[in-house]
């Protein structure tokens, strides 16, 4: 039987239907993530679709396993997928996000830090969101006005007031090398004005941190809407704020997102846009 595609009006009906969104992008999340442990320290090959950026079997089949659960669900909606790009019906007010193995550098070098991301956008907006961590059985969940929760128990932001007590987490895109926007520099800033920044490897994990409380900040640039979008809704849910560089919602068209506990949201916005490029140099041989 296919899902309802229409939203009521009615507050307690279309949160019934959220709920039944998040509840079946969590089957699927945990569906990819079945693929994950499958393949875990078992990958005979790895492709490099770009440099630094690589795809495994593991990719291929997570994705296909999600793709079967909500196109037998929703078979009117639009996919976004990494690996398989667009799919369904491009014109529906409903898009789903995904990401079947974010963080494939680590899974690759059995670095266990990935995850499966699944969103649902309504009429763009990130509305549902599910973030499966197949290594610690964890289960990041929201909605919009359902809240956020880990393994079904609520969670919220962190407190931190300050940058001087916070711990960050960052990222780098596949074009660092070649580009002088790499994020080198702010990574250096904020590693002089906290307790300390981490760098992940995985977008969705770290906005799940933030949404717990984990990690009080996080920013990246050159992210795609896959990477993004669940932790978006999660992070919201979860009381924290997220934003472009800048403060604006313009988050998918920069590629640039900032997410915070809300207390460091102002504070990191202005040191962002103190921070000048390092100088840049190519690497050795190109």
């Amino acid at each position: 039987m296919t899902q309802s595609t229409e939203l009521s009006s009615n507050s307690s009906t279309r949160q019934d239907q959220l709920s039944s969104f998040l509840d079946i992008a969590t089957e699927a999340a945990c569906a990819g993530g079945a693929v994950l442990k499958f393949y875990w320290g078992n990958l005979q090959e790895v492709e490099e679709k770009r440099p630094g950026d690589l795809v495994t079997i593991a990719d291929k089949e997570s994705e296909a396993a999600v793709l079967a659960i909500l196109q037998r669900h929703f078979p009117d909606h639009g996919i976004l997928a990494e690996e398989s790009g667009v799919l369904g019906n491009s014109e529906s007010r409903y898009l789903w996000a995904i990401d079947p193995l974010d963080g494939t550098t680590n899974f690759a070098h059995q670095y266990p830090f990935s995850s499966v991301s699944i969103a649902l956008l309504i009429d763009g907006i990130p509305a549902v969101g599910a973030v499966y961590d197949p290594f610690r059985d964890e289960i990041f969940r929201a909605a919009t006005g359902l809240g956020a929760t880990r393994n079904r128990q609520p969670i919220h932001v962190s407190k931190t007031l300050e940058l001087s007590r916070s711990l960050l987490v960052t990222g780098f895109a596949y074009d660092r090398t070649l580009v002088e926007d790499n994020n080198y520099a702010e990574f250096c800033h904020f590693t002089h004005l906290t307790q300390g920044v981490r760098r992940g490897g995985s977008a969705a994990m770290d906005l799940a941190y933030v949404a717990c409380g984990r990690l009080d900040g996080y920013w990246e640039r050159g992210l795609s809407l896959w990477d993004l979008a669940a932790g978006v809704v999660i992070v919201r849910e979860a009381g924290g704020v997220v934003t472009a560089y800048n403060g604006s919602d313009h988050i998918p068209k920069s590629g640039r997102l900032l997410a915070t506990n809300g207390h460091l949201h102002q504070q990191m916005i202005d040191e962002l846009a103190l921070v000048q490029p390092l100088p840049f140099k190519f690497p050795f041989g190109r």
